[in-house]
C-alpha cells in the first residue's frame, strides 16, 4: 500500500478508532469497577456503622463509651485498615485499637440526625480512608448529647483491586483490538471490491474485451459507472466521425490527385519534362499523405471502445498466405505457417489483417524462395523470409514514412511505418532483425 492508497488511509483512520475506542472502553470499565468496588466498600461500612451505632452510649460524666467491642477482629488489630472513632462535642473521644495512637480527622460537616455522610480522608501512615458518618444523639443525666461516629477503611486494597482488574484487563483489550482489527480489514476489503470491479472492467475495456462497463454496481458506485459509460459511447462516437472524415477527405483527394498525374504525363508528352517531373514529385508527396492518412483512417486501435480485441491468429495468417500466392511474387514461394495451436492476438481484426497483410507483402517481395509465419514461445509474432535482408544501420530508416531502400516498383514507402503507427496504437512496436533463414525477420 503506498502513502496515496485509499486503502490504507482507510486502515489508519480505523486502526486509529481502535485505538482511541479500547483506551476509552477501558479508562471506562476500570472506572466502573473502581465504582463498584467502593460503593461495595461503602456497604460494608455501613454495616459496621450500624453494629458501632448499636452498642454505643454515654456514661454519667457525659463521655461516650461502648457496651461490647465491634465483632469485626479487626478492629482490634492495630493498623489493621478498618477503623472507628467517636466524639461528643465537649471533647470526649473514643477510637478503635486498630487506630493505635492517631485520630481521624473529621471534616467540617453538619450533619442532621439520622444522615449518613461518606468522606476521603488520610488515615495512619499516610493512607487515604473511605470514611462513612452519622450523628446520633444520645441521652446523658435527661440532656440530649450528640455523638458523632465514623467509621473508616482504607482503600489501598481499591487500588489494587483496580491496578489488578487492569493488569487483567489490558491483554483482554488487546485480542478484542485485533479481533476489530481483522473485522475492520475484512470490511474494507469487502467495501472495496466494488472499485476492485471498476477497475478490472476499466482494464478490460482498455485491453478491448468490453465495450463498456458491465455488472451490477453498488448504489453509491452506480452513477460513477453510469458516467464512465456514457464517456466511452461518446468517444466511441467521436472517433468514428473523425475516422470518417479523414477518409471522406482522403478519398476526396485520391481523384485530384489522378487528374494531376495525368496532367503531368500530358505535359511530360509535350516535351516540358523538368515541369511535368516536379508536378509529379508534389503528387507523389501528397498521394503519400492521403495514403497514410487512409491508412490511419482505418486504424481502430486498443484506444477504442467497442473493438473487439481478441483475434484468432491462424484462420487470419491461413487467409492473408492464400491471397498471397495469387500474386506474382508469392506464386514463386513456399510459405510455412509455423503456427502451434490456435493463438489469439489482442488486436482488432482489420488492424491486425493490416499489419500482417503488410509484412507479409514485403516479405513475399523480397524473399528469394521462403517465408514463415509464426509465434515464439513468448507470445511475439514472426514473419520471416530468406531474402537479402536489410543493414542493421538502416532498419531504423525503413520505419519512416515514405522511404524505400527498393526503389524499383510500386509503392510508395508506406507499408513497414503504417504497420509501426498500427502497433502504436496498442502499445506495441515493430522490430527488424536478422533471420535464421538469412533474410528479414519482422517481429511484433
Amino acid at each position: 500500500m503506498t502513502s496515496g492508497s485509499l486503502r490504507l488511509r482507510l486502515v489508519a483512520g480505523g486502526a486509529v478508532a481502535i485505538v482511541l475506542a479500547l483506551l476509552v472502553a477501558g479508562a471506562g470499565l476500570v472506572y466502573l469497577f473502581e465504582r463498584h468496588v467502593l460503593r461495595a466498600l461503602a456497604d460494608d461500612l455501613e454495616v459496621e456503622l450500624r453494629q458501632v451505632l448499636a452498642t454505643i452510649e454515654i456514661d454519667p460524666a457525659g463521655r461516650p463509651s461502648l457496651r461490647r467491642d465491634p465483632w469485626n477482629p479487626r478492629f482490634g488489630d492495630p493498623l489493621s485498615g478498618l477503623y472507628w472513632q467517636a466524639t461528643t462535642e465537649a471533647g470526649g473521644i473514643i477510637r478503635s485499637r486498630s487506630l493505635w495512637d492517631a485520630t481521624l480527622p473529621l471534616p467540617e460537616d453538619a450533619l442532621a440526625p439520622g444522615e449518613v455522610h461518606y468522606h476521603r480522608i488520610p488515615g495512619p501512615g499516610g493512607s487515604q480512608l473511605l470514611a462513612i458518618e452519622r450523628t446520633v444523639r444520645l441521652t446523658a443525666q435527661e440532656q440530649p448529647v450528640p455523638v458523632r461516629v465514623i467509621v473508616a477503611a482504607d482503600i489501598a486494597r481499591v487500588t489494587a483491586a483496580r491496578q489488578a482488574f487492569t493488569a487483567d484487563l489490558a491483554p483482554a483489550l488487546g485480542i478484542l483490538g485485533l479481533v476489530l482489527a481483522a473485522a475492520m480489514w475484512v470490511q474494507i476489503g469487502l467495501g472495496l471490491q466494488p472499485l476492485q470491479r471498476l477497475r478490472n472492467g476499466i482494464a478490460a475495456i482498455r485491453q478491448g474485451h468490453s465495450p463498456q462497463l458491465v455488472g451490477p454496481a453498488p448504489t453509491e458506485v452506480a452513477p460513477l459507472v453510469e458516467e464512465i459509460n456514457g464517456l466511452l459511447a461518446t468517444q466511441a462516437r467521436d472517433m468514428e466521425r473523425s475516422r470518417r472524415r479523414a477518409a471522406d477527405l482522403a478519398h476526396g483527394l485520391k481523384t485530384p490527385l489522378a487528374a494531376l498525374a495525368a496532367d503531368a504525363r500530358l505535359l511530360d508528352e509535350k516535351g516540358e519534362q523538368q515541369l511535368a517531373a516536379n508536378i509529379e514529385e508534389i503528387g507523389e508527396v501528397m498521394r503519400r499523405h492521403v495514403e497514410r492518412e487512409l491508412a490511419r483512417a482505418r486504424i481502430r486501435g486498443a484506444r477504442g471502445p467497442g473493438a473487439t480485441l481478441a483475434t484468432p491468429l491462424r484462420p487470419l495468417i491461413e487467409t492473408l498466405i492464400a491471397m498471397q500466392r495469387r500474386t506474382a511474387e508469392g506464386s514463386r514461394l513456399a510459405f510455412e505457417n509455423a503456427l502451434e495451436g490456435d493463438p489469439v492476438i489482442a488486436m482488432e481484426k482489420a488492424d491486425l489483417a493490416e499489419v500482417l497483410g503488410n509484412l507479409i507483402e514485403n516479405a513475399a517481395r523480397h524473399a528469394r524462395s521462403r517465408v514463415r509465419v509464426g509465434v515464439h514461445s513468448d507470445g511475439r509474432c514472426f514473419i520471416e523470409d530468406d531474402g537479402p535482408g536489410i543493414p542493421e544501420d538502416l532498419r531504423a530508416a525503413v520505419l519512416e514514412l515514405g522511404n524505400r531502400l527498393d526503389r524499383q516498383g510500386e509503392g510508395a514507402g508506406l507499408g513497414l511505418a503504417i504497420v509501426q503507427e498500427v502497433l502504436e496504437a496498442y502499445g506495441r512496436s515493430l522490430t527488424l532483425e536478422t533471420s535464421d533463414l538469412g533474410g528479414l525477420i519482422a517481429t511484433f
